[in-house]
């Protein structure tokens, strides 16, 4: 498309009128299959399976927000992340972030392992570790930042110069802060990842993932993976993201303003031994935020001590609600022991930092008053 502005790029990207009736809404096409013009020949598609009318719509419009040439829908964020490593081979290398989002390393650690792929966990905010550890036979650096639940954040650029003069690859899952606050092809990456169910499809009604390449081997291995494993996202959910990342810059502004309000209020409140925001100047790495990302989002983490104590919150919170998931319209909260790492022990939990007390907020765009109302009622009861 040409070079429009961000809040243009997202109403229109993938979104043409429909040549056939004018529609300015994708149609939402359920066909399974398509009439064949001949044998071997077809209009485009044969198959809903290896492709389909209303996800290349949608394929087309993530491509274009991150600043890609292909994009890729899939069923989940974390089948997105199965085929982005269902190409790696057996005696490959995967470095992966070492707080990663606990579904991604369950999928590695239980499933991908088995297939003869060595991972191995890095601080990515120590690149002196990160060169330590890549090794002759290194595929694929795969960086999650902000992570998920402890906002720790990676230099996207400098770990890209690191991997790219290995001839690594390098893929960001970038769910967090959404095209509109981090572009992390811009600063070097090859590949990025989502998942839509969050921030891209922002109204928690639809499951869904994606990948986002940067070259034609990209398309080529990522399109085989769609084909063969199956793993694709149905037309109507296409559909669904597709609506949300038309108002997606204007759910994210008024998400990073009611984010940058609670952080500011939570940073006030005592009974928080820890608050995780680098839109926070005490956050460590604050300043890296201020370089590589647009705005600090709406997801923050802190700990109130305790299990019970994050019991005692969470049963208080009214107009936030106890639940998991995150990036829709409404605030959630939730316990990050028994939610995003339950599949961790109690010791791989211990050594990242996910303690019994962590509680994980998603800011919705409800008035920030409000928020703060709640939130500062509910504390009251820890």
């Amino acid at each position: 498309m040409p070079n429009y502005k961000y809040a243009t790029l997202a109403v229109h990207a993938g979104q043409h009128p429909d040549p056939l009736t004018g529609a300015v809404n994708v149609p939402v096409y359920l066909s399974s299959t398509f009439e064949l013009t001949g044998i071997g020949t077809d209009r485009g598609w044969d198959y809903s399976r290896a492709g389909n009318p209303t996800r290349d719509r949608l394929e087309m419009a993530l491509a274009a927000l991150e600043g890609g040439t292909c994009g890729h829908a899939f069923a989940s964020g974390m089948a997105a992340i199965y085929g982005l490593v269902a190409t790696l081979h057996a005696g490959d290398h995967l470095i992966c972030s070492h707080n990663v989002y606990g579904g991604t390393a369950r999928l590695f650690n239980e499933i991908v392992c088995h297939y003869g792929i060595d991972i191995r966990y890095v601080d990515m905010a120590d690149l002196d570790a990160v060169q330590a550890a890549i090794q002759p036979n290194t595929k694929l650096i795969h960086v999650e930042t902000p992570t998920n639940p402890l906002m720790s954040l990676t230099d996207i650029a400098a770990v890209c110069r690191i991997a790219h003069a290995r001839g690594i690859e390098v893929s960001v899952d970038n769910t967090f802060m959404s095209p509109v606050l981090q572009s992390p092809i811009a600063l070097g990456a090859d590949i990025v990842m989502h998942s839509t169910t969050k921030f891209l499809n922002g109204h928690s009604d639809g499951l869904g993932g994606a990948l986002i390449g940067t070259r034609p081997e990209h398309k080529e291995r990522f399109s085989l993976v769609q084909k063969a494993a199956g793993g694709i996202l149905s037309p109507f959910e296409c559909y669904l993201v597709l609506r949300g990342i038309r108002t997606l810059p204007l759910r994210m502004n008024q998400h990073e303003e009611n984010g940058r309000a609670v952080a500011e209020f939570l940073a006030t409140q005592k009974k928080l031994m820890r608050l995780a925001y680098p839109g926070l100047k005490t956050h460590p790495q604050h300043e890296l935020a201020m370089k590589q990302q647009k705005g600090f989002g709406s997801m923050m983490s802190f700990d109130l001590g305790s299990r019970e104590a994050a019991g005692r919150f969470l049963g208080a919170i009214k107009v936030f609600l106890h639940g998991e998931s995150l990036g829709g319209v409404e605030s959630l909260a939730s316990q990050s022991a028994t939610s995003t790492h339950a599949s961790l022990t109690d010791e791989e939990r211990e050594a990242i930092g996910i303690t019994p007390g962590l509680v994980r907020i998603s800011v919705g765009i409800e008035d920030k008053e409000d928020l703060i109302a709640d939130l500062e009622q509910a504390l009251e009861a820890v």
